[in-house]
This record gives C-alpha cells, sequence and structure tokens, in this order.
C-alpha cells in the first residue's frame, strides 16, 4: 500500500533515509534525527512530503520529496530527495508505485516536472528510472556548499 506519511511514520522513515546512506557509501554524512523529520515533515511551516510503502503493517519504502518552482514554465514541481525500498522488498514494484504516487500528485496540482538525481555509478537505479522513461540531465552539473565553506561565504559582508 502506498501512501501519504503520518506523523506515526518518521521514526520508520528515518530509519529508512540512514539505509539509503549506507547503501550510497555515506553513512558518515547523514545526521539526520528523528525530531529533525519530525519538524520537517509536520511542524508549523513543513516543506518536506513524504510517501511510504506499508506491507503487513511495516514500512518498506519511502519517498521523500518538496517542491521546486520551474520560473520557465511558472509552476511548482516535485525534487525527490529520496527513494528507497529495502533490498528485500526490491522487485515488488514498489519503487515504481512510489513514483506514480509522485507523478500523480504533479498531474493532479498541475505541477510541471518531477526531477531527482541519481549517483553516476549507481547503474541498477538508473537503469529502472531509464525503464520508466525518465532521462538524464546531462547538460546540467550539480553543485553544492555545505560546511565550512558554507559558512564562509555566508559569513561574507552582503
Amino acid at each position: 500500500m502506498i501512501r501519504r506519511a503520518t506523523r506515526d511514520d518518521v521514526p520508520a522513515i528515518a530509519e529508512l533515509v540512514y539505509e539509503l546512506a549506507e547503501y550510497e557509501k555515506a553513512r558518515h554524512e547523514c545526521t539526520l534525527t528523528v525530531e529533525q523529520l519530525d519538524v520537517a515533515l509536520f511542524g508549523p511551516s513543513p516543506a518536506l512530503f513524504a510517501h511510504v510503502v506499508e506491507v503487513d503493517e511495516t514500512i518498506v519504502g519511502t519517498a521523500v520529496w518538496f517542491l521546486n518552482f520551474s520560473t520557465w514554465d511558472g509552476v511548482h514541481g516535485i525534487y525527490l530527495e529520496d527513494l528507497y525500498v529495502t533490498p528485500q522488498q526490491r522487485g515488488a514494484g514498489h519503487g515504481k508505485a512510489l513514483l506514480a504516487a509522485l507523478a500523480r500528485e504533479c498531474t493532479e496540482q498541475g505541477y510541471s516536472r518531477l526531477s531527482w538525481a541519481v549517483l553516476d555509478w549507481n547503474a541498477p537505479s538508473i537503469a529502472f528510472y531509464e525503464a520508466l522513461g525518465a532521462r538524464p540531465q546531462d547538460e546540467w552539473t550539480a553543485y553544492r556548499l555545505n560546511g565550512e565553506v558554507l559558512t564562509r561565504l555566508g559569513s561574507m559582508p552582503t
């Protein structure tokens, strides 16, 4: 069953985020707390959303996402931050169902796009996404500021 996450799902979603970080060989970079995730999803001004896959009353997958905005299209879109299904549940269609739920969210809300990033070495995920019709945005290069560099830039006078 695919459904919107509830507050009771937050600990399970946080656990899945850590499993994803481990899979992506970056567990040491994941510092998310259950409390942070709860505030982001269900606090006074939620800016994060999630769907979950529930099998036999156990959360086995999640899609964590937020809204972005296309200035060219003039409407919002969805940016998929995390898509994860536990290894023992892969191949059962749960990932496809999660993406279908987000695509439905886009079409029902008039959003123009559903986008995400995938690590270039993650061949199984790339093959899965391309089988759905997704195409890489090869002409774009992602950049990020974080840690000390972000702090240093943010402390410059404006």
